[in-house]
């Protein structure tokens, strides 16, 4: 059995096993354990907290929300909803409740989902002060027939809202020889929910198993954040590091299910990480479905925001939406098999290694560089001479060519296709330049 395989064999027991039944939201002690389990495996990884109430962008991180029970009670004493058989019957971030309802004001404040009768919907009310419960259809339907009008029901949430609380991530760099980074992000936010919420995080820590026993030749940062105001806090605490370094990476998320290959370019498509997923799937002989940036919805939302612009796509097995059993009781480890997260390792690891191959070159001199002084230019020049010399007119105009595309953006193969040049003279004007320290 090869190392990777041990890896994601552990990582998907401990998703299964030890993350699922976990209480997960944008903040909270579901979030600190998780982080804590993750930490456990990986003791690189930096946790961080950013308090509540903190301005990031047009964002304020809300109060920290924590839950220690939450049930309905009906007349005969009876619990017939009960938050720890499911954490998933709680509508996410429920202010706290200790009050006495009758059948039709309770039924109002249950949702379910009348096309998936046995399914408990996810339901969260994360900026909105409001409570409410969940259940699979059929459940409401047995309260509606097996209850009077005038029956009372006890609800009782007992949840807090901090507004001294904090919102907590984590990080893991694995350093390079290079500064340019590739960044990994995945969220830990939802409650107990397999492929939308664990399968990325699975791959990801399977991921860092592998990057970490390896000479990388660029830097590797794996973030763990809980989606949207995660992400956007991240992005307001390290904007300036990622524009500067960042290369390409990848969102995970839904990445665990068997059923098909799918994934979102950034905004125009034309990133290397763009680039990089499409010699993926063709170097592993995989069909995938590829959606429109325009069908967004998780943080790749936030990567390729205008200002932020971070060269970021995401990699899923089924695309969340397009799965019946997303955001439901269903969407657990009967969904997200192992041989799904083998697949969903695979592409992400083969992406980032291609990534990890490319050469960036990026000019380290505003504006034109003065190429005489380090004796790249013809020191005496007419022109008659210009003219004449074609050797020496190609060999300049390479260099300041090559120059005008080394932006950090274009790889030397796509250099070489823009000067129409081969790319062993391509390679040699690289050499060159970075030998005068005109090419990071």
């Amino acid at each position: 059995m090869s190392n990777n395989l041990i890896a994601i064999k552990k990582y998907y027991n401990i998703g299964k096993d030890v993350l699922f039944p976990i209480n997960r939201s944008l903040t909270g002690y579901g979030i600190k354990k998780t982080l804590k389990i993750i930490k456990d495996n990986f003791p690189n990884l930096k946790i961080y907290k950013v308090k509540s109430g903190t301005k990031v962008f047009d964002w304020t991180i809300p109060a920290e929300w924590n839950v220690k029970d939450a049930y309905v009670l009906d007349k005969y004493n009876k619990k017939i909803i009960n938050f720890k058989k499911n954490n998933l019957h709680l509508v996410g971030y429920s202010i706290p409740q200790n009050i006495y309802l009758n059948k039709n004001s309770l039924i109002k404040k249950i949702h379910s989902l009348p096309n998936q009768r046995n399914a408990i919907p996810y339901v969260t009310s994360y900026y909105n002060k409001d409570w409410g419960f969940c259940t699979s259809d059929i459940e409401k339907q047995n309260i509606v027939k097996n209850y009077h009008n005038n029956d009372l029901f006890k609800v009782v949430i007992k949840s807090e809202l901090n507004k001294k609380g904090n919102l907590n991530y984590g990080e893991l760099i694995i350093k390079g020889k290079s500064s340019q980074e590739i960044l990994i992000s995945t969220y830990i936010c939802h409650p107990s929910m397999a492929n939308n919420e664990l399968s990325g995080p699975i791959v990801a820590m399977s991921l860092i198993d592998h990057f970490q026993k390896k000479k990388n030749n660029k830097t590797l940062r794996f973030i763990f954040i809980p989606e949207t105001i995660g992400s956007i806090t991240y992005l307001s605490k390290n904007l300036n590091s990622l524009k500067e370094n960042v290369i390409g990476g990848y969102n995970l998320t839904c990445i665990g299910d068997d059923r098909e290959h799918s994934c979102m370019f950034s905004k125009y498509g034309n990133s290397l990480s763009d680039k990089a997923l499409i010699e993926t799937y063709k170097k592993l002989r995989i069909k995938y479905k590829k959606y429109s940036f325009l069908d967004r919805g998780s943080d790749e939302r936030q990567y390729c925001s205008p200002g932020i612009d971070l060269p970021i796509s995401s990699i899923f097995r089924t695309k969340y939406g397009k799965y019946p059993e997303y955001h439901t009781s269903l969407d657990d480890f009967n969904l997200v098999t192992l041989n799904g997260i083998k697949g969903g390792f695979k592409v992400s690891k083969t992406a980032i290694e291609i990534l990890l191959k490319k050469n960036l070159p990026k000019n380290l001199i505003l504006c034109e560089p003065q190429m005489g002084k380090r004796g790249l230019y013809p020191s005496l020049v007419t022109t008659r001479s210009m003219l004449s010399s074609n050797h020496s007119k190609s060999i300049i105009e390479h260099y300041m060519n090559f120059l005008q595309y080394a932006d950090g953006r274009n790889t030397l193969e796509e250099i070489s296709k823009i000067l129409k040049i081969n790319l062993n003279l391509t390679k040699k004007i690289y050499r060159t330049l970075k030998k005068h320290h005109l090419l990071s």
